[in-house]
């Protein structure tokens, strides 16, 4: 089957969005359709995903989708797994080259998010990787966001590895 390059990129990524595994994979390898392949709105599949479904994330990126995507925003995939907090997606990232300081357009790391959004295990992950001292354009490090947020446990996740 021969898709024009709007048709494949349309496919793939409604495909990518309702988390449909197989359908993604027949795209990718029947198809042969390159899996940085754009929508009509110049997104991604790996932009567009079913965040919670580790299996696409893993499948794209297998067959060469670039992990550090940014939007129009700066937003990457790996922000919007750190937003949503699925930390399954957020290791597959990683393992495959994206950047866990790589900055959106606010300066915003995804760690920041996770902190702001609460999800700890994805805080604990990042944090040892991360550049702490980093600071948005608001002058907010990681440490700043977490005392904003007044969880303990985020704050101390951090500390463990400010000196490190």
């Amino acid at each position: 089957m021969v898709l024009s390059q709007m048709d494949a990129g349309k496919a793939l990524t409604a495909a990518a969005a309702r988390g449909n595994t197989g359908e993604v994979q027949w795209i990718l390898e029947e198809c042969r359709v390159h899996p940085d392949t754009v929508n009509e709105f110049g997104r991604t599949a790996l932009q567009v995903m079913m965040m919670g479904n580790s299996k696409i994330a893993s499948l794209l990126l297998e067959k060469g989708a670039e992990p550090n995507v940014q939007d129009k925003h700066g937003i990457a995939p790996i922000h919007d797994a750190a937003r949503t907090g699925f930390l399954d997606t957020l290791q597959v990232l990683v393992e495959y080259g994206a950047s866990v300081n790589i900055p959106d357009q606010n300066g915003t790391l995804p760690i920041h998010i996770a902190i702001q959004e609460g999800h700890l295990e994805v805080v604990k992950f990042l944090a040892p990787q991360s550049d702490l001292k980093h600071a948005n354009i608001s002058g907010q490090t990681a440490i700043d966001v977490a005392r904003a947020s007044c969880v303990p446990d985020m704050i101390n996740s951090l500390f463990a590895h400010i000196h490190s």
